[in-house]
């Protein structure tokens, strides 16, 4: 049973760096090269659906990984995955406090109604999300280390 555990809960968090990885180096390349208005419509679209999906991701990644560390509280392995959820929490805080208000205001945003200073605040929200990746994927890699 704690095998899967393990298997499962570093599946999730794997699949989430993939995401946020894509989101990164993919996506908001792909949407800065669109026309203006595309581009901020695509990034808005993005913030709303990405958005309703990825706090439920980070959490339950929190959550397996902190029931895993207790499973394995005894063994050698379960520094790794204290670090790794430690710095999952890391990254939750850096969504909660750096990542969300920028992009609840940029959800909204339309052709219409969106600031002057829009593409300065996704460019923020970029620098941002670089640093939450690398966080991401050194807990990923801590987690994988804790297979072994």
């Amino acid at each position: 049973m704690l095998n899967a555990l393990e298997v499962f809960t570093t599946v999730v968090v794997g699949l989430m760096v993939g995401v946020e990885f894509s989101v990164a180096f993919v996506m908001n390349r792909i949407f800065s090269a669109l026309p203006e208005d595309s581009g901020q419509l695509a990034r808005s679209h993005g913030g709303r659906m990405l958005g309703a999906v990825m706090p439920v991701w980070y959490i339950t990644s929190l959550a397996l990984s902190a029931v895993w560390a207790v499973a394995e509280w005894q063994n050698p392995g379960a520094g790794l995955v204290v670090g790794a959820g430690a710095l999952l929490v890391l990254s939750v805080l850096m969504s909660v406090l750096l990542l969300v208000p920028i992009n609840n205001r940029g959800k909204t945003w339309t052709p219409e109604n969106r600031p002057a200073d829009w593409k300065e605040q996704m460019s923020r929200w970029d620098r941002y999300h670089y640093a939450r990746v690398a966080v991401i994927v050194a807990a990923f890699a801590l987690l994988v280390s804790a297979l072994a």
